[in-house]
This record gives C-alpha cells, sequence and structure tokens, in this order.
C-alpha cells in the first residue's frame, strides 16, 4: 500500500506551483519582500515557517474537537507564537547572527496569513496527518518563491550566494567584473523582490493559462 494517496500527495504538491500561496492566493507578501535580499536569510525563514506551519497545523487538528468555536483565534495565535518563539530561541542558540537580522521578521511568522489561514481552513477540519501535509505543502510553497527571489537578489545584487563571492571581486575587478559589469543595487532594496515575484507570477500563468483571472 502506497504510504500516500493521490489526495494526500496533492496537499503536498498543489502549493508548489497551481495554488501557490504566494504567487496564486497571494499571501505571505511582507516577509518576501523584506528578508530575500539574502539567499541564506530566505532558507533560514522557509524552514522556521515549515516548522511552524507543519508543527501548527498538528496541534491545532488534534485540538479542533475540542477548541470553542469563539475562541479558535486566540487558541490558534497561542500555538502559532509559541511555535514561533521556540524557532526564535533556537535560532538566537545556534545562529546568533542570523537572528539578530531576522528578529523582527520571526516574530511576525505569528501574524502570517498563511498559517493562520490553513489552521482555519484545514487543520481545524481535517485529521492530524493530512494537517501535516498540508502544512508540509504549503510551506514549501511558500519556500520555493522565498528561495527563487532571494537567489536572483543576492546574486544580481550582492554578487554572491550564502555570502560567498561567485561573480569575482567588485574591488579587484576580477571574474565578470573584469568585463565591466556591476552590481545592480535595485535588487537589494524590497520593491526589487515584488518585481522578482512578478515575473514568477507571469511565468506560472504563461505555461498554465487557467491560472489568469478573467475580468
Amino acid at each position: 500500500m502506497a504510504l500516500l494517496s493521490k489526495k494526500d500527495t496533492n496537499l503536498i504538491t498543489d502549493p508548489l506551483a497551481d495554488n501557490n500561496p504566494i504567487t496564486i492566493q497571494v499571501l505571505g507578501i511582507c516577509s518576501a519582500l523584506a528578508i530575500t535580499a539574502e539567499l541564506k536569510a530566505s532558507v533560514v525563514m522557509a524552514i522556521s515557517v515549515m516548522f511552524v506551519l507543519a508543527a501548527g497545523n498538528v496541534v491545532i487538528s488534534l485540538m479542533r474537537n475540542i477548541i470553542p468555536s469563539k475562541i479558535r483565534i486566540i487558541v490558534q495565535l497561542i500555538v502559532v507564537a509559541t511555535l514561533v518563539i521556540m524557532v526564535d530561541q533556537v535560532l538566537k542558540a545556534y545562529a546568533y547572527d542570523l537572528s539578530k537580522t531576522l528578529a523582527v521578521f520571526v516574530g511576525l511568522i505569528i501574524t502570517n496569513c498563511i498559517i493562520m489561514g490553513r489552521f482555519e481552513a484545514f487543520a481545524l477540519a481535517n485529521g492530524p496527518w493530512r494537517s501535516f501535509l498540508d502544512g508540509i505543502g504549503n510551506s514549501l510553497g511558500y519556500g520555493i518563491i522565498l528561495v527563487i527571489v532571494g537567489f536572483f537578489r543576492e546574486l544580481l545584487g550582492s554578487g554572491t550566494l550564502f555570502g560567498f563571492p561567485v561573480l569575482g571581486d567588485p574591488i579587484e575587478k576580477t571574474g565578470l567584473y573584469a568585463t565591466g559589469y556591476e552590481n545592480n543595487g535595485f535588487m537589494i532594496i524590497p520593491p526589487a523582490a515584488l518585481i522578482v515575484v512578478g515575473i514568477i507570477i507571469w511565468v506560472q500563468r504563461s505555461r498554465n493559462p487557467a491560472l489568469i483571472e478573467e475580468n
């Protein structure tokens, strides 16, 4: 017997493209704009959201039959806030410099529309296993966009990836810089992320016309 049924597999694969939380549902845009100037920060944020969303979905699913409907939002906020605090403490313990860079944005995971939306729309109505898969799928879809945006912003804006120079030395004029290439400073400011996300959305809709909304 297969570990995952077709419906379970779709919970993971659909958010990667045709139902991506950022490019299709237009959720979680703030972090996509704010922290993707560096690829390392993008990867860490993606992993953090994956942990919070997958674990949070399971917790909410396990509690779904005992949570009074009038206070369900409060309960959801408590669950996600607890998980975010755990993430923040781990980052401070093992990646302190990066935790300072992401400090404000890790805290904002609490109000991430993707997380609260999946709690409300899926975890409250499904079992723990399917809720876990839903959390993994949506966080992967979110993370893929962050990594793509972070890759191009850091490469074109700073000439580095994960902080390591890959295009040469811009001061010594080695590598690609020897040909007259210069880093594009516009790529390291938030509006550039919006442009990259816009290009990704255009590519998605070009490949799949069914995603194009009719006026």
